[in-house]
């Protein structure tokens, strides 16, 4: 998925699409893309919207010996809004993930975990934790029942990668801006199996500039 306009990385973003800004010597996406061509995939679909004329011809070429194909979505639609406009797919479970992640994530493990669980949908997580820096009441009503001083709250966050069985596509509604935690909520309530699979590689979601700033840090080290 590589429509947004990465505003919050403006003004760099003001001539390039958020992708196609360099990490090291090289493109964000296509550290992605290369990751994927050697995991063997070589159906692969970008969707595009703002500056898309850039992304077209970055992949007017083949990358290695595969087409990257740019599908372009007609309006903003979030990340399965626009996944509706993909008419190539030729397997059963679908891969769809955001753009401007930096990261080194095992697919064929993603792939094999989503398998062994049966799974509709699989969601790649990141460990997020929140130190608060205060003593946090327990309380029942007005009453306190105890004290947690400065406690750290551990959670998994939405990595942005995501594996979904294909046949389940037909749920996105069409032409309507629809993002994968929509998604994810709707098969929920229809009783579909949605998994985590905890990423335990580096991941940096390039929005922010601090953000950005790391991942040019970690690739000195790579």
């Amino acid at each position: 998925m590589a429509g947004g306009k990465g505003e919050r990385l403006r003004p760099l973003t003001l001539t390039t699409p958020k992708p196609l800004l360099k990490v090291g010597d090289k493109c964000i996406i296509d550290y992605n893309v290369d990751a994927l061509i050697s995991y063997g995939l070589e159906n692969i679909n970008v969707t595009v919207n703002y500056l898309g004329e850039q992304l077209e011809e970055h992949y007017k070429e083949r990358r290695q010996h595969v087409q990257v194909k740019c599908v372009r979505e007609p309006k903003f639609l979030g990340t399965m809004g626009s996944v509706k406009f993909v008419d190539s797919f030729v397997n059963d479970t679908v891969l769809v993930m955001n753009s401007d992640l930096f990261t080194n994530i095992d697919y064929e493990d993603f792939y094999l975990h989503f398998l062994e669980n049966d799974a509709d949908m699989s969601v790649a997580a990141v460990p997020y934790s929140v130190n608060v820096p205060y003593g946090i009441f327990e309380l029942t009503g007005r009453d306190i029942q105890g004290v947690k001083e400065k406690p750290t709250y551990n959670y998994y966050a939405n990595a942005g990668i995501y594996l979904i069985k294909k046949k389940l596509l037909d749920l996105v509604p069409d032409n309507v801006f629809y993002n994968a935690t929509d998604f994810m909520e709707m098969l929920i309530a229809k009783n579909h199996k949605v998994i985590r699979y905890p990423l335990t590689g580096y991941w940096i979601d390039i929005g922010k500039p601090e953000d950005y700033q790391k991942a040019q840090e970690l690739v000195k080290h790579l």
